[in-house]
């Protein structure tokens, strides 16, 4: 199983959320790019970068953060927040991204989602963000009612290789994932699932890995020492 190390960006510092409420925000340090690096040196073969300004504002905030951070690191990176157009996607493929995360607008510009795939391919992934299965947009700050499972299948139609799921209301709560709706999720889709909110412990990455989950994003336990890189590695 792939392990993502998350780097979640707001005003330039190295945050986690609680729930994806910008509330309960804490910070982890004023340096993105010794932050990438360090991941790196303990041994992440993959990164996990979201401009949270970005996924609020709906642009390219941290653009240049981004590009430094990749320039940095020598391992494949994946990002969102705030892409909403196809020259960003095109931008970052250039600067080096692996794979370009698209969220809001899987559900509120489709045809834009459906061109970068048909273009990309494998280089875009989307993020599905849920609540009780439901679907979460604009920075996890509104719920919709369309169902999780049912976006990923739709976006399947048009050629979408991975999926990123996250369920918000495990996210920073060092609970544990929510294995039951990962493995439902998991089953009912034809993509890679990385799945994301609530890993916490490494049991819980082994967990997932014997789910036959391709990948996991670990965040707040990275952060807190609840889980060791080096040791799940």
């Amino acid at each position: 199983m792939n392990i993502f190390p998350a780097i979640d960006i707001k005003n330039g510092e190295c945050v986690r959320l609680v729930q994806g409420d910008f509330a309960k925000l804490e910070s982890y340090g004023n340096d993105p790019v010794k932050m990438a690096q360090n991941w790196v040196e303990q041994g992440a073969k993959n990164l996990h970068i979201i401009d949270l300004d970005g996924a609020l504002m709906g642009e390219a905030v941290n653009k240049n953060l981004i590009k430094s951070m990749i320039e940095a690191v020598n391992v494949p990176i994946q990002f969102g927040g705030g892409v909403r157009d196809m020259k960003y996607v095109e931008e970052m493929v250039e600067a080096g991204v692996t794979r370009v995360i698209l969220g809001t607008s899987a559900l509120s510009h489709k045809a834009f989602v459906k061109e970068a795939i048909k273009e990309y391919g494998e280089k875009i992934a989307v993020s599905l963000d849920a609540k009780d299965g439901y679907v979460a947009v604009r920075g996890w700050t509104e719920l919709t009612d369309v169902t999780a499972a049912n976006l990923a299948q739709e976006l399947e139609e048009y050629g979408l290789h991975t999926v990123i799921y996250t369920d918000i209301a495990k996210d920073g709560m060092m609970a544990g994932p929510n294995f039951e709706e990962i493995d439902k999720m998991n089953k009912s889709i034809r993509s890679n699932l990385i799945a994301s909110g609530g890993v916490s412990t490494p049991a819980d990455v082994k967990k997932l890995e014997e789910m036959g989950i391709y990948g996991c994003v670990i965040g707040k336990a990275l952060y807190t020492g609840g889980i060791r890189l080096s040791d799940i590695l």
